[in-house]
């Protein structure tokens, strides 16, 4: 009885090893198979003029889980400096959904929720602002490759608060 105990004991080891190294290399396979269908892409902003400047860094990832269907994160920073009005720091993040029906096409969703910080010059006697504003865009797009150009709408725009001019946009998207 010892005997079969100990060659049960050995064999439990064993296979509890081998085991141990088949989940390895499975966790590998599914931990190199995962960042094959990860995509990094953004966007960068530059806007200057007569007195104002603007600077945005929007980097974004997305999961493509396959050829048709995309899901990802976004952030978003941005600074404005209207030179002797405001400044304003805008920061967030997104989530993004992208539908490819046919090639060449792509459909979007993305929620976007953005905290506004905007400080004025004392001499305006204006208050200074500081609030959340949440965003759901539609859009559509040609997708070519890497790049897609689009157009989106904001579904919940709010022409009090939001920091775009329009709850239409105009876009481009990088995904390597």
């Amino acid at each position: 009885m010892n005997l079969i105990l100990s060659i049960n004991k050995k064999t439990a080891l064993i296979l509890i090893i081998i085991s141990c190294c088949f989940q390895n290399i499975k966790a590998q396979e599914i931990k190199s198979n995962f960042w094959n269908h990860v995509r990094f892409g953004g966007g960068l902003g530059l806007n200057f003029g007569d007195n104002f400047f603007s600077a945005t860094v929007a980097p974004s990832g997305i999961y493509e889980f396959d050829k048709n269907i995309a899901l990802g994160l976004g952030l978003n920073a941005t600074f404005n400096n209207q030179k002797s009005v405001y400044k304003s720091t805008i920061l967030g993040g997104s989530l993004i959904g992208l539908y490819n029906p046919f090639q060449g096409i792509q459909l979007s969703a993305e929620f976007e929720q953005l905290n506004v910080n905007r400080r004025y010059n004392l001499n305006l006697n204006i208050t200074d602002d500081n609030y959340w504003i949440p965003a759901l865009y539609l859009g559509a797009g040609y997708r070519n490759g890497n790049v897609t150009f689009g157009i989106r709408y904001d579904v919940l725009y709010d022409d009090e608060k939001s920091i775009y001019a329009d709850a239409w946009a105009p876009f481009v998207r990088f995904y390597f």
